[in-house]
């Protein structure tokens, strides 16, 4: 029960930190008119971009850390700060802005829908600051399957994209993003007081 409540909390987390429901509208708004069939490659190619891109950070990213002589606590300050500025940017952000693409969407999948829409820099910095975090192979493996876990749930939305437009309408996602960009906003707030809290004890 304890391992799976900490699953749990861990694929939330990551679930809120890569904006699923932003990232579902901006797929609407980016395959406007393209075949259902190219849609739903383009959301497993999106997925797949996700998932290589966010493994890489969320385990190698401490590195980073050692390289460059930055501290845990500065960092999720930074992080935290970056990841409120999403947030900000998330609950402004007018969507249907975003302008139809029309060129092959299939070669959209790593750039611009899986970096930066996906994982952006809040989300980079928030992945840096779990994977610093892990010191055992339970830990590992509780935070990579989180982690793919979070991602395929966000690519069943861009593959159900469609379906779930037709069921509660371009308004109720719009709707969903801004929930989760106050998520986001409070993520970022724990980031920035744990950083401060470690930085003074």
């Amino acid at each position: 029960m304890i391992h799976l409540s900490a699953f749990f909390a861990i694929y939330v987390k990551f679930f809120f930190i890569m904006t699923p429901f932003f990232v579902t509208t901006i797929f609407l708004s980016m395959t406007k008119g393209v075949e259902e069939s190219d849609k739903k490659r383009l959301a497993m190619k999106v997925t797949l971009a996700i998932s290589v891109t966010c493994l890489i950070i969320l385990f190698f990213g401490k590195y980073l850390f050692e390289l460059f002589g930055i501290t845990l606590d500065a960092f999720r300050i930074g992080a935290g700060a970056l990841l409120f500025l999403t947030a900000v940017d998330l609950v402004q952000k007018e969507i249907n802005d975003i302008p139809t693409c029309k060129a092959d969407i299939l070669k959209h999948a790593v750039v611009p829908l899986a970096i930066p829409v996906t994982v952006g820099p809040g989300t980079v910095g928030a992945l840096m600051v779990m994977g610093a975090d892990i010191d055992t192979l339970h830990d590992m493996l509780l935070g990579s399957s989180a982690l793919l876990s979070a991602i395929v749930s966000i690519g069943l939305l861009l593959y159900l994209s469609g379906h779930i437009e037709k069921l509660i309408g371009r308004t109720g996602l719009i709707v969903l993003s801004k929930v989760t960009g106050l998520v986001l906003a409070a993520l970022a707030a724990q980031l920035i007081f744990t950083g401060i809290k470690n930085f003074l004890a």
